[in-house]
């Protein structure tokens, strides 16, 4: 979690759930799994704000590509800090990429750590929590989501192309409306 809480290109959502689907079968155990999911993700955020504040958005130039972190994605992280504040801290963990580089902008701005910590500990420990409890309790139903996944699979696709339709109707409309052809 720590790799990946810092920005590691790693599927933590899905190494999570996975962990929970283990405790579901009795290969791990529920408790030891959160707390391990949990300090994991702390200790991620930590070392991305103590790089933020040590190097600052500097870092980002020399080794941020390596990361698949770019200098416009952290002017967008600085622009959603301006905006949500300290509750970004929190909710950053659900959002991609902005986990990767909250931390980071809050140290490069000089963000107290007791603030940032309160924060992004309470969303970590939410995050980590949600997808190991997701992973543990469909665990436990796995064969019966399947066979709902396998029966609705057509309604599935269908619903997919929608939402892929709708995006590129919607990328075109942009498009031409920078055009001024609308």
């Amino acid at each position: 979690m720590t790799l990946g809480v810092i920005g590691l290109a790693l599927p933590d959502e899905a190494i999570l759930s996975f962990a929970g689907y283990l405790t579901s079968k009795n290969n791990l155990q529920l408790l030891p799994t959160l707390i391990s999911a949990f300090a994991g993700t702390i200790s991620g955020i930590s070392i991305s704000f103590f790089i933020g504040r040590r190097f600052g958005v500097k870092i980002i130039d020399k080794i941020g590509i390596h990361f698949h972190v770019t200098k416009e994605k952290l002017e967008q992280s600085n622009i959603w800090l301006t905006k949500y504040g300290n509750w970004l801290f929190f909710f950053g963990y659900f959002i991609p990429v902005v986990k990767h580089l909250t931390a980071i902008t809050a140290g490069s701005a000089k963000v107290k750590y007791s603030i940032f910590a309160l924060y992004a500990y309470t969303g970590g420990l939410v995050w980590s929590f949600t997808f190991v409890l997701l992973g543990f309790y469909f665990g436990r139903k796995w064969t019966k989501l399947i066979e709902r996944v396998q029966g609705n699979i057509l309604l599935i696709i269908l619903i997919g192309l929608l939402i892929l339709l709708i995006w590129v109707i919607y990328k075109l409309l942009l498009s031409l409306k920078k055009k001024n052809v609308l």
